[in-house]
């Protein structure tokens, strides 16, 4: 499968983490151990995929950072659709700061991933969605997401 590119960086203040690839049966957190983390902050950007054998090593992996706070940023989809399916995913002492909703315009093909951020576009149980979301010629956008299962996990903070 693919491959996890993960780096952290680390600070009196907060540990930041940051993930692209693939997270599967081949993910190794081992290097990223977050025992002693004062706080953690997750970039999921460049997340492309993760399988079960996957959610199951992210879910122990978490569990490593005991107590800290957790924030996820920059949410990808197939993150999103895990906080909403996978119970323990997002861990009680985690949040999530931005992520992102796949737009698409049918007529012309086109796609587009709107960053949602929290105290902008959401907050504690609340979403403030754009009047309008347009691709680069001005194409209208519709949301690609059913938003009654997408949003599932804002009614959880």
């Amino acid at each position: 499968m693919g491959k996890l590119d993960a780096k952290i960086e680390k600070t009196t203040e907060k540990w930041v983490v940051k993930m692209a690839g693939t997270i599967d049966e081949d993910a190794d957190f081992a290097p990223l151990s977050l025992q002693g983390s004062p706080s953690l902050e997750v970039d999921l950007d460049g997340l492309k995929s993760i399988n079960s054998c996957g959610i199951r090593e992210w879910i122990k992996w978490m569990a490593g950072a005991g107590n800290a706070s957790i924030t996820l940023i920059r949410c990808p989809k197939v993150i999103v659709d895990q906080i909403n399916m996978v119970e323990g995913f997002l861990p009680s002492n985690g949040r999530v700061q931005s992520f992102y909703v796949p737009y698409y315009n049918d007529e012309v093909g086109s796609e587009k991933n709107i960053l949602f951020k929290f105290g902008t576009d959401f907050s504690d149980g609340q979403l403030n969605l754009p009047a309008e979301v347009q691709d680069e010629d001005g194409n209208v956008m519709e949301m690609d997401v059913v938003e009654s299962k997408y949003f599932k996990f804002l009614k959880k903070a």
